[in-house]
């Protein structure tokens, strides 16, 4: 009988290439599309959270752009009035209120004038539109000659407690025209106790104070500073605004100002100091809020005109990070424009 043999088969060569494992999980899932992203999204902004700056000057019919700061302007009392109402249209909740007197003096005597450009603006809005918020800045240097934030005594030094008596009597100023929330802008040590105490004596116990409880010296400052004509004529204001390097201490500021009644306190500038604004609402029981300031606005404005970055696009990153970062509302010359998104 024959015997048949197999040829033998060859043997399967091992792979040379890696085996990849199946993922066992994919985050990717919740990414596939928009209504996807927008459903599972961890934070959001709000129209309701933003607040728009606006700047106050005498006279009437004026309104002129701000050369470092494009769309925003210096605004008479009547446009000021229009303005907030295209605002308050698209579902913005405030305006706070910076202002330019016809005349700066060594005692920012403008500061308490009931004539002066902010108080004629705070009553006029409250009669136009009485459920928009009205939030007045109070600080002496958009109303000093030597732009300083206080009064200075015989050494050309800021006079810490002089000061808080021009203050106190500024936010009386202020609530007697209709303001609903003073916001001390200044770092003097104890403004907002001697603030609150001036009001409460006056009547005013339902008007909120929002403090810059937390304000560091920064360069980022500069646009809001041709806005105001506040630059100081000598000196800076590093010796009572916060130094940059500090974290620790913006917690003891921000929990001495709710000590002494501020209703809300608040982180300046934004984008450089996002881990204290998460460092300050881990530790208040009160809003927090952050203030995006004229050179972030400039920064953005500029590089979106050169077609640098999608400027729609960082904006709105821009604001969803100080929410991330655990600010309850937003100060912000984007606010027109990012209400307009949503």
């Amino acid at each position: 009988m024959r015997r048949i043999v197999q040829a033998a088969q060859p043997q399967p060569q091992p792979s040379l290439e890696p085996e990849i494992p199946t993922p066992l999980e994919r985050p990717r899932r919740l990414r596939r599309f928009s209504t996807m992203r927008a459903l599972v999204a961890e934070h959001a902004v709000r129209v309701e959270d933003l607040i728009e700056p606006m700047f106050v000057v005498p006279g009437s019919g004026v309104r002129t752009e701000i050369g470092s700061m494009p769309g925003v302007y210096h605004q008479s009392v009547d446009r000021i009035v229009e303005d907030a109402r295209a605002a308050h249209d698209l579902g913005i909740p405030g305006v706070i209120l910076f202002g330019i007197p016809e005349r700066k003096d060594e005692a920012a005597s403008g500061l308490t004038d009931p004539s002066g450009p902010v108080q004629r603006a705070a009553a006029a809005l409250k009669r136009a539109l009485p459920e928009l918020l009205v939030i007045a800045d109070l600080c002496a240097c958009e109303y000093t000659s030597h732009g300083h934030c206080g009064l200075l005594d015989a050494n050309a030094n800021i006079d810490n407690d002089r000061t808080l008596t021009l203050l106190a009597a500024g936010a009386v100023s202020l609530a007697a025209a209709g303001v609903d929330v003073v916001a001390p802008s200044d770092m003097m040590d104890g403004r907002v106790r001697a603030i609150r105490l001036a009001l409460d004596a006056r009547g005013f116990s339902e008007t909120a104070i929002l403090s810059y409880a937390v304000k560091y010296a920064s360069a980022f400052y500069g646009p809001f500073r041709e806005a105001a004509a506040s630059t100081p004529a000598f000196g800076d204001r590093r010796t009572h605004q916060m130094d940059p390097a500090n974290a620790r201490e913006a917690v003891r500021e921000a929990l001495l100002d709710v000590a002494e009644g501020a209703d809300i306190v608040m982180v300046k500038p934004a984008l450089g100091y996002l881990d204290v604004v998460l460092r300050v609402r881990a530790e208040v029981n009160v809003p927090v809020a952050v203030y995006n300031t004229s050179g972030e606005y400039a920064m953005i404005k500029a590089a979106g005109a050169k077609g640098w970055i999608d400027e729609p696009r960082a904006v709105d990153e821009i604001l969803v990070s100080c929410k991330r970062a655990g600010a309850d509302m937003i100060i912000t010359y984007f606010a027109r424009a990012a209400a307009a998104r949503r």
